[in-house]
């Protein structure tokens, strides 16, 4: 089986599972009764539960009738004295004695009773696996075709790789509703998954869900994938869904973009994405992610804009906030981008940020380290921009952004320059004749600010007349050097018509140049 395939690259195969244990180590009142505190140990994993005596009776009476113990093996009841120290100190050893006792009797595969009883549905692989073939077998059919999203936790996709890398029967326990196969089925045919794990030790238990391994192989059909509160070096499989996957969101999981989006780099020296003319030495040529437009990684750790964006070619969508990343780089390989969240991270300078991000329409630079905006005046397809908490102090910098013919939406709140007086119209008065056209701060801009802006543009002109008048000889020059242009080639040929500013590029009017607007 393929996915039993995969889920045995997390190691060799397991030795003999140690027996499990429950042991009975205190005990509490609660109200008029005594409640037993059970520690339960599978292996490495252990958690607690808490049962009161008339439950221990009631698990008796159900494994006498239904396996045949012996009715004696309880320790009996005691109405006189029942929460005295003494009498729940020497239970509590009897009760630990017959629990170690039913575990011996069933080394396997626990009664589907004793199973629930110590939580087994919770925190043991078979228990684990066993609930959710069932859960999967009276709804699974349901689910899919409702095409909703499915929840699952990481400690029930690290249940299931076990037991497929175990090679056990599919149907330990007899009951054909528990069978691993109603798992497969369903994840063969899911389009929408969601993995969360937990920050800390998962309910009872000192198990850390986001130090599982688990894999992701046995999904064929995804095309939306969340997953947060996972370690992605030990997620294995996810790649199997490049064919399909449209959607991806890894948070709180990633230390690198690589982790996430070729894995398996780290055994390659070099490596190109396929499609691509291979240049020099190659020791792989990788598959793209041919389906995905979407991708959310943010939440994360990571520092870099790595080459493994050159896998996916097709994205629209990319966030990166809330990460650690210094410089914009690599993005000039997405020619379809058109949003970028790179908000909440570590940027301090934007030059030739145009080269990378050519027909970008919405771009977050929030909360960065931003003192100038002069890599952003080239953006020309550039509709929707936040600023907002950086540290731009002059105004001059919104000069940067105020001819681009495209920009409606502008945030630049919590910057230094936020505070001076008349922030708003000096902002406003940088587009010129747009203003009327551009949102400040989610702010639509008033007919009291336009007229105070076109005064302002008033002023700024008459500046600019009395800095010509008061600099003559600047003007003079200019005219002489204008004059002493040649209009006739060295070898008497017409005048030439003068180069396009190398400086200037037109803006980029192409397909991808206009996505989203169809």
């Amino acid at each position: 089986m393929a996915a039993a395939a995969a889920a045995r690259s997390f190691g060799p195969e397991r030795e003999a599972e140690p027996a499990k244990e429950a042991r009975v180590v205190g005990s509490e009142l609660v109200d008029t009764y005594t409640v037993y505190i059970i520690q339960v140990t599978d292996g490495n994993h252990e958690w607690t539960v808490k049962h009161r005596y008339s439950d221990f009776h009631d698990l008796h009476e159900k494994l006498v009738a239904e396996r045949k113990i012996d009715k004696n093996l309880l320790p009996p009841k005691k109405i006189i004295g029942k929460n005295s120290r003494s009498l729940v100190e020497k239970r509590e050893k009897d009760l630990e004695v017959y629990l170690q006792t039913l575990l011996a009797a069933f080394p396997g595969v626990a009664p589907r009773v004793l199973a629930h009883f110590l939580h087994f549905h919770f925190y043991e692989i078979n228990g684990i696996t066993a609930a959710l073939a069932e859960d999967l077998f009276e709804k699974g059919e349901q689910l899919l075709g409702a095409g909703e999203v499915f929840a699952i936790r990481p400690l029930q996709l690290y249940a299931v790789t076990e037991q497929l890398q175990q090679g056990k029967p599919t149907c330990a326990s007899g009951d054909a509703k528990t069978d691993l196969g109603h798992i497969l089925d369903f994840t063969c045919r899911l389009k929408y998954l969601k993995v969360s794990g937990t920050e800390g030790p998962f309910g009872n238990s000192n198990i850390r869900e986001q130090l599982l391994p688990f894999d992701l192989s046995i999904f064929k059909s995804l095309h939306q994938v969340e997953i947060s509160h996972c370690d992605a070096k030990h997620i294995r499989g996810l790649v199997a869904s490049k064919p399909t996957l449209a959607t991806m969101s890894v948070r709180f999981s990633a230390t690198s973009m690589k982790e996430v989006l070729v894995p398996e780099a780290s055994e390659f020296d070099e490596w190109e994405p396929e499609g691509t003319t291979l240049e020099g030495p190659v020791t792989a040529v990788i598959p793209t992610w041919q389906a995905l437009t979407t991708l959310d990684l943010s939440h994360n750790s990571i520092s870099e804009i790595d080459e493994s964006v050159k896998l996916i070619p097709k994205i629209e969508f990319l966030d990166l906030s809330h990460n650690g990343v210094l410089v914009v780089d690599n993005l000039q390989h997405l020619y379809n981008l058109v949003h970028l969240d790179l908000s909440y991270n570590k940027l301090s300078s934007l030059e030739g940020v145009h080269t990378k991000l050519g027909n970008i329409k919405t771009l977050n630079l929030a909360g960065n380290l931003l003192e100038s905006l002069s890599g952003l005046h080239k953006l020309y397809s550039l509709v929707n921009l936040d600023l907002s908490d950086n540290r731009i102090e002059q105004m001059e910098e919104v000069r940067s952004i105020g001819s681009l013919p495209c920009l409606e939406h502008v945030a630049l709140l919590n910057n230094p320059l936020s505070i001076i007086p008349d922030y708003r119209t000096k902002v406003l008065a940088q587009f010129g004749e747009r203003a009327s056209e551009v949102c400040l701060d989610d702010t639509a801009t008033t007919e009291k600010e336009l007229d105070t802006v076109e005064v302002l543009k008033a002023i700024q002109k008459a500046k600019d007349v009395k800095s010509k008048l008061n600099n003559p000889e600047k003007k003079v020059g200019e005219d002489s050097r204008l004059l002493a242009a040649p209009c006739v080639g060295p070898s008497g040929s017409p005048p030439t018509t003068a180069p396009t500013s190398a400086s200037l590029p037109q803006p980029i009017l192409s397909n991808q140049g206009i996505l989203g607007d169809e």
